[in-house]
């Protein structure tokens, strides 16, 4: 379990430097430059999310369970989860009237993925992992709401409709694919019991 808390405090820890100490990535920037920063952040986040990745696999085997979910807040979790992949989908493309209407689709993604897990899964590894990312996902955007009321721009503008189409279709396929035989083959559990 250890690696997996190491894992979780680097990996973000990492993510929300920004939100906290935006001094410490605007000198980093001033000296060395944006590059570095972006080199700096990326092997610092790959580092954690190994950590993250190992940990939890290490954790899974030796886990002690908090409560035990009922069988219909799986299948609650398993809707969600359709709408996360839709929000994630939104977030990474131009903006539709998705992205703009939930200002910062990618966090929600995070949220609703954390809060899904944690209503199918009660294994302690498994809430601590999806409890501080969810915790991790109300920080941040507490944040963008302070950089917004700043001034700063960080909301989505629109650009077409056409986007939330294509959020709509590769969150279905992504989806799709995740329940099929993805998440069986990178998590070692499937979703759903097949035969």
């Amino acid at each position: 379990m250890a690696l997996l808390v190491l894992g979780i405090f680097i990996f973000l820890d990492m993510h929300l430097v920004r939100a906290v100490a935006p001094g410490l990535r605007s000198s980093v920037i001033a000296r060395a430059g944006k590059g570095t920063w972006m080199g700096i952040y990326t092997v610092i986040s790959l580092i954690g999310l190994g950590l993250i990745i190992y940990g939890f696999g290490e954790a899974r085997a030796t886990t002690g369970i908090l409560y035990d979910p009922p069988v219909f807040l799986r299948h609650i979790a398993l809707l969600l989860m359709l709408v996360a992949f839709i929000c994630l989908a939104a977030g990474f493309l131009p903006a539709g009237r998705i992205a703009v209407a939930l200002k910062h689709p990618q966090i929600l993604s995070v949220k609703i993925w954390a809060l899904a897990h944690l209503m199918a899964n009660g294994e302690t590894s498994s809430v601590l992992l999806f409890g501080s990312f969810l915790a991790w996902a109300v920080i941040l955007r507490i944040s963008l709401k302070r950089r917004e009321r700043a001034g700063e721009r960080v909301l989505p503008v629109f650009r077409s409709s056409v986007n939330d189409i294509l959020a709509v279709v590769i969150g279905l396929v992504a989806y799709g694919l995740f329940v099929w035989k993805l998440h069986e083959w990178l998590i070692g559990v499937a979703p759903i019991a097949m035969g």
